[in-house]
């Protein structure tokens, strides 16, 4: 399984939008697309999140069919007009 952290500094004032379209829309279809996401968490305007893929594809094939299928360019308004800026970091296992 392959994970990534995702931070998000949301606009002010919106974050409770961000929260109702990112349950309506975002993750649903990235479950559908076979993703595992642990969270969301919030701390001010700040949102979290871990997406994890292991399906026999490399994740960032995996994320680049995420954001070009029609399911996802359907979405409108884009929900990512809520991000002030984001943060993705690959995250590893590290043996115990």
């Amino acid at each position: 399984m392959e994970w990534q952290l995702r931070i998000y500094e949301i606009e002010n004032g919106e974050l409770d939008a961000w929260i109702a379209e990112w349950r309506e829309h975002v993750a649903p279809l990235r479950r559908r697309l076979g993703f595992r996401i642990l969270g969301p968490w919030v701390d001010g305007h700040t949102f979290v999140w871990l997406l994890g893929f292991e399906n026999g594809e490399a994740f960032a094939s995996a994320d680049a069919s995420y954001y070009s299928s029609s399911e996802r360019r359907a979405v409108d308004p884009d929900p990512a007009r809520h991000i002030k800026s984001a943060t993705h970091r690959m995250l590893h296992d590290v043996p115990e």
